[in-house]
């Protein structure tokens, strides 16, 4: 098992166009062209109505957060070089639900966004970022001019 990761699903003939995709810093979703509802992780058919009429689009790469929790030990590589982290779920803005990771912008891990109590409240406004060809999640960019509060880092939502 020396040199496995655990981080990384092997791509197949069907999910390969996802995993390209996001290698070039795109996020993929599939729609059924029956119901017209999107969904994730990637099947060969609507998981709400059960028809084979589904398509790939891309996603705008906005989301809001679902739910996390700092991971402080996990011994599967790359992991252990990597906690603690924030593990999460987010609410696409087409609708679905992705588990990820949420990273600080220009960081390639999110050992101090978890260090630093994350910092994290549902709801909060997140943009995908890439690492590795793998989509991770930052917190979304303040609009020009907003106040930042006391004590709030600014998030610029740069990719990683």
């Amino acid at each position: 098992m020396t040199g496995h990761r655990f981080d990384r699903p092997e791509p197949d003939a069907f999910t390969r166009t996802y995993w390209d995709a996001a290698a070039e810093g795109r996020l993929l979703i599939r729609r059924c062209g029956a119901c017209g509802r999107a969904h994730h992780y990637p099947r060969e058919f609507c998981p709400h109505c059960w028809s084979e009429d589904v398509t790939w689009e891309t996603a705008s790469g906005r989301a809001t957060l679902y739910t996390w929790s700092v991971v402080h030990r996990n011994d599967l590589p790359p992991f252990p070089d990597r906690v603690p982290y924030v593990a999460a779920v987010v609410e696409l803005a087409e609708g679905p639900r992705m588990m990820t990771e949420i990273v600080e912008a220009g960081e390639p891990s999110s050992a101090a966004l978890a260090s630093g109590g994350a910092g994290l409240s549902g709801g909060a406004e997140l943009v995908v970022a890439f690492r590795e060809g793998v989509p991770v999640f930052t917190r979304a960019p303040e609009p020009p001019g907003a106040p930042v509060l006391p004590g709030m880092p600014a998030f610029p939502g740069t990719p990683v």
